[in-house]
């Protein structure tokens, strides 16, 4: 099973070229907007979207008989690719696709080719095939080196530089068969807490998080208020800011996910997860307040996940979501929970088992409980998770567990 990679390459582009580039662009998002106006919304089928709009597309937005042959394939099958693409992601989101804007361009093999020997690619425009370099690193170099990308996308960013973003396709390694699982507890103080001990504490996050919380509000309040100018550089301002949110969110999700599948790597160890999908509306269901609900809604838990999964593809490390049922409630010693339903042996960042007397960091515990489901999965055959049930609840540790790769 291959593993598609996106690789973001700068590229080096004359003022005659940005020119075609922005033309290309332009003529790409009207093409967008003009078929999701003009057709039929429930229609998300890429192939009945052109046949629907292929002859309008062309008579609409074609430029001169020269040029129809290299243009007809930019607009009308890529137009309505994209199309598509976007109706069925707002479809599972349950809202219609308003409008798209400019600033990028998607390519198929027919109109987009990367050549290794100089480091360029290839890409048609409105006025033609133009050749650019690429302006990369030893990085991306050693990524695409021997790689025949069929797809890309061209991206012209805020400073007006352009990139092409190349989807790679590579095999990654067998995933190492082991014994050892590293268990990865996820939570709001501590942002990953693995069951070697080490921790990504979230009270530094939280400072930022909060920072970038008040300004928010500051910025809302002046938004709705005073001139017209000052209204407009409000909006700006916001918008600025939750760009800039959303790339430390990021930066630090990468740091942690490459220290874990390093540390993985590392000890010859698979990695075990708790499968957290869904568990935002479960926890908002319960009475917090205002702040400790944003605290908890505004990490993307579910983008370090995946970054974990990829980056541990790409290293031959096994990854296993785990069920988080219990997990932070049962002791990691002699497998038990509190007897109470309305009670637990954890209080906070503390768990203190009323049953074996082991008493340490409720985070920790939780890592080593999950990483006891992971084991169970990679040794479906060695030791299996059970306790003494006399007088206790059973605990949640028989569901079923999932593979990842």
């Amino acid at each position: 099973m291959s593993q598609v990679l996106t690789i973001s390459c700068k590229l080096k582009v004359s003022p005659s070229q940005a020119a075609k580039l922005d033309a290309t662009m332009d003529a790409f998002v009207q093409a967008l907007n003009w078929v999701n106006q003009n057709t039929p919304e429930k229609v998300v089928n890429a192939v009945k979207l052109q046949s629907l709009c292929y002859y309008e597309i062309r008579a609409r937005f074609g430029l001169s008989s020269n040029l129809a042959r290299t243009t007809s394939r930019l607009r009308d099958q890529q137009v309505c690719r994209r199309v598509a693409g976007s109706r069925k992601v707002a479809k599972q989101k349950k809202r219609p696709v308003k409008e798209f804007k400019s600033g990028f361009v998607t390519y198929d093999a027919r109109i987009f080719s990367f050549r290794q020997k100089d480091w360029t690619v290839s890409l048609t425009t409105v006025e033609g095939r133009e050749r650019f370099e690429l302006a990369i690193g030893n990085y991306q170099r050693g990524m695409l080196a021997g790689s025949n990308p069929k797809s890309a996308t061209l991206v012209k960013r805020k400073d007006g530089s352009y990139y092409i973003q190349i989807c790679v396709e590579k095999k990654p390694p067998k995933q190492q068969d082991t014994d050892k699982v590293i268990g990865v507890d996820l939570g709001r103080i501590d942002i990953a807490h693995t069951s070697e001990g080490k921790n990504w504490n979230g009270q530094q996050l939280n400072k930022v998080r909060d920072h970038y919380s008040r300004l928010r509000a500051v910025l809302q309040r002046k938004a709705s208020k005073g001139t017209r100018s000052s209204r407009r550089r409000c909006r700006q301002l916001l918008q600025r800011l939750s760009g800039k949110e959303r790339r430390f969110q990021t930066w630090v999700n990468h740091r942690i996910s490459k220290a874990i599948v390093s540390r993985a790597k590392t000890t010859n160890s698979a990695i075990a997860l708790e499968d957290l999908t869904g568990i935002r509306e479960r926890v908002n269901q319960q009475p917090r307040s205002k702040a400790e609900r944003r605290r908890t809604n505004n990490w993307a838990f579910y983008q370090l996940r995946m970054f974990v999964v990829y980056k541990a593809a790409i290293a031959g490390v096994s990854v296993v979501l785990v069920p988080p049922a219990y997990t932070s409630q049962t002791c990691h010693r002699c497998l038990h929970i509190h007897p109470d339903p309305t009670q637990s042996y954890r209080s906070g960042k503390q768990f203190k088992c009323g049953h074996c007397g082991w008493e340490g960091d409720a985070d920790w515990n939780g890592a080593n409980m999950i990483a006891k489901l992971g084991a169970a999965v990679n040794r479906p055959r060695g030791p299996w998770l059970a306790c003494q049930l006399q007088g206790y609840r059973k605990p949640a540790l028989y569901c079923e567990v999932v593979r990842v790769g």
